[in-house]
């Protein structure tokens, strides 16, 4: 009953992506200078997630509750059954550290660690009226522009630019507006990136041209980017698998829980230049 809950919004969607074709603790410490200091053999995910919204978006409304952008707790993207929220918090290889609201824009930060591997994983509600912000926050650290770090567990872990692996997760916003800002690698360092959101490849693989940046999925089409996807792929990332390994792995949730041939997830979730 719960898959049929969450079945209309995400059709409604795609649909969009195609006529645009056509309890909270507050100590975690944030620094911004580029020169900061951060134990780099301790690995890290960051995942920007611009929140659902029906009113600041381009999209076509999904139902209210799911489509408030300045409410986490029950959009779409994040507090909703297959949101990023929800769906890390169920999940049996991955324990929440804290849950913090940051600012304005970012309404709230989880910080989950792995399990059984050394790895953490940051994940940041955007207000889904500040997509664009989003979309630039994520272009600015996979190339290394913007570069932060947190404290946690008494160590000193990198996030945006300091981050292993960057990963948007949303509407494509760049299909309603465009950035006059230039993303262009400027320390040599490449980073990973995953980028679910429709048509990923050909609306942010101009931007990112001059990153050198390693996408490791991406898209080609319609899609519905829901929290399995980057879930299964982050099990593939954690044990150092190939780009195919891990584009198989989320290909194969995608297949799963869309309900859709190997072969037609494939075609979708692809990797590489």
């Amino acid at each position: 009953m719960k898959k049929m809950t969450y079945f209309l919004p995400i059709l409604f969607l795609i649909f969009n992506c195609q006529t645009k074709i056509e309890n909270v603790k507050n100590d975690v410490e944030i620094s911004t200078q580029d020169s900061l200091v951060y134990n780099d053999s301790i690995k890290t995910a960051h995942i920007l997630v611009a929140l659902c919204d029906n009113k600041y978006q381009g999209i076509v409304p999904v139902p209210a509750k799911i489509g408030n952008g300045q409410d986490p707790n029950n959009n779409l993207y994040w507090g909703a059954g297959y949101g990023v929220r929800t769906y890390f918090k169920k999940s049996k290889d991955w324990e929440l550290l804290k849950q913090t609201k940051i600012d304005e824009t970012i309404l709230e930060r989880l910080v989950f660690k792995h399990k059984t591997q050394n790895f953490y994983l940051i994940a940041d509600a955007y207000d889904g009226k500040e997509i664009e912000q989003t979309t630039i926050d994520f272009l600015k650290s996979s190339s290394g522009q913007f570069k932060d770090t947190i404290h946690i567990n008494d160590e000193v872990i990198g996030i945006n630019g300091n981050a292993n692996l960057i990963t948007y997760i949303g509407h494509d916003g760049l299909m309603d507006f465009q950035l006059k800002n230039e993303f262009i690698n400027l320390d040599k360092k490449q980073r990973d990136v995953i980028i679910l959101a429709c048509y990923s490849k050909r609306f942010f693989g101009p931007l990112m041209q001059d990153n050198n940046v390693n996408p490791i999925v991406w898209t080609s089409h319609l899609m519905a980017p829901e929290a399995y996807i980057i879930h299964d792929a982050l099990e593939g990332y954690v044990n150092n698998e190939s780009n195919e390994s891990i584009r198989n792995r989320a290909a194969q949730a995608y297949s799963k829980y869309q309900k859709c041939s190997i072969k037609a997830a494939r075609n979708l979730l692809i990797t590489n230049w």
